[in-house]
């Protein structure tokens, strides 16, 4: 738990004071910005670094040669770069998360014949997220979307640590600008950093581990051995889990990098109060879906022509996008799901039917998915879905107090947006020592009443 906790926040105060004392001199802050950031990836392990550095070089040489062929009108030559950019980045990607996947069923397919060797490599973490940051930049400078940004700034793009490990996906549109104009530490968002932080912090450390200790982790274990009553518990957990784990990590990322002068964009809004998949994929993890639908989706086509092609391209965008997430076929299948759900809902009619039944069905099909997107295997999934199916039996996990924190966090999800800013705008109008002391209290708060020893940001895995 050290990399996550006491790393992040060592590394965030290294920088923040760094920043503040080369206030007046831009090239050493953004020297001091990467330095920490790079520090900060190899706390974890430094080999990796040299995978970091590679996808900074390479993109941003593709970048540089991008525009040079567009200005010069070789649109041809621009696009082959572009394409080579991108293709480096899948290799990248393939070698290190996918190879060993495709080998095994490979394996599998041929039987004694032949077998294809493993590579057994270690997965470095953020590898999805920086490299899909990568490709958007090489994408967006061929569109003419943005402009190219120097060595260092994107240097700094690519590695800045807040973000680095686990998302969001910042686009080099959103952080190229705020690079270029050097953040002022002396002004900064400090009570709306606070109010995230501290809101981040109590989902994953109080909320998310308990769920996880208490329900979700006995349940996906060895689900036959206990009661329907109890797997149900323990897959509304998960859903719970799952929420509160990411949303909170983007909370404290987003917090931190506030703190530095930094505004990355939103990405939960209630998922779990949408009427529908689409409306779901619009507020659950909104960095991912937005680059799925921009980078894949209506590059595929969209919803431009036949209605059949518009399911196809549905169903390959959410595929990807849960071999995204991991390479087996638990996470084709959640994938799968969500594309099936969402082409069903384009087929279905303009639906006239109550809203809380529209909740009831898309909460319950995303909940159906996480089963398969928790689960060890496939074949633990099939069993977590037939204990659910069994008899009703006495429950032994279902405590009143796991059903309060269910339904209280549930409620939640549908309290309007304004009485979130509303804590974050109290908290800003109070004098910095003021708001320190909040900060600190909250801090000891969370410790209180977090179990005892923490896991691992469940993102920290893709």
């Amino acid at each position: 738990m050290l990399f996550p906790t006491l790393a992040f926040g060592l590394f965030f105060l290294v920088a923040f004071l760094l920043n503040w004392l080369t206030r007046p001199h831009p090239m050493i802050w953004k020297i001091v910005m990467l330095g920490v950031s790079i520090f900060f990836y190899g706390w974890w392990n430094w080999r990796f670094v040299f995978l970091l550095l590679w996808a900074i070089t390479s993109n941003w040489v593709a970048g540089t040669q991008i525009d040079k062929h567009l200005c010069a009108g070789s649109k041809r030559l621009a696009k082959n770069w572009m394409r080579t950019a991108i293709v480096g980045d899948l290799v990248l990607l393939g070698v290190f998360k996918y190879y060993d996947f495709f080998a095994v069923e490979l394996s599998n397919l041929l039987g004694s014949s032949a077998t294809v060797p493993l590579l057994e490599l270690t997965l470095p973490v953020g590898i999805s997220f920086f490299t899909f940051q990568a490709m958007s930049y090489v994408i967006d400078l061929h569109r003419r979307d943005i402009d190219p940004m120097p060595m260092l700034d994107f240097a700094v793009y690519l590695s800045f640590f807040p973000q680095l490990v686990a998302g969001p996906i910042v686009r080099a549109a959103e952080m190229a600008p705020q690079i270029r104009k050097q953040p002022d530490p002396r002004r900064v968002a400090s009570g709306e950093a606070f109010h995230l932080i501290l809101r981040g912090l109590f989902k994953k450390v109080v909320i998310s581990s308990w769920l996880a200790s208490a329900i979700v982790d006995d349940v996906f274990s060895n689900p036959e051995s206990h009661s329907s009553q109890d797997v149900l518990i323990g897959i509304y957990g998960y859903a719970i889990q799952i929420y509160a784990d990411f949303s909170g990590y983007t909370d404290i990322a987003i917090g931190v990098a506030l703190l530095l002068g930094f505004r990355f964009p939103t990405n939960f809004d209630r998922p779990y109060s949408a009427l529908s998949l689409r409306e779901f994929w619009k507020r659950w993890h909104i960095t991912l879906s937005s680059w799925l639908r921009d980078y894949l989706y209506i590059p595929l086509g969209g919803n431009r022509g036949k209605q059949s092609d518009t399911y196809r391209n549905l169903l390959l965008t959410m595929v990807l996008g849960g071999l995204w997430h991991g390479s087996t076929w638990n996470f084709v299948i959640w994938g799968f799901i969500h594309g099936i759900a969402l082409s069903v809902e384009r087929i279905l009619p303009n639906r006239r039917n109550h809203p809380v039944i529209r909740w009831f069905v898309t909460f319950h099909i995303v909940c159906f998915a996480w089963v398969f997107f928790r689960a060890d295997s496939l074949s633990s999934a099939l069993d977590v879905i037939r204990a659910l199916a069994s008899l009703p039996s006495s429950a032994e996990l279902t405590s009143s107090l796991s059903v309060l924190l269910l339904v209280g966090m549930m409620a939640a999800q549908f309290v309007p947006y304004s009485k979130s800013e509303d804590l974050k705008r109290i908290l800003s109008r109070q004098r910095i020592l003021v708001q320190g002391l909040t900060f600190g209290f909250g801090l000891v708060l969370i410790d209180l009443f977090g179990p005892e020893g923490v896991a691992p940001f469940i993102y920290f895995q893709f």
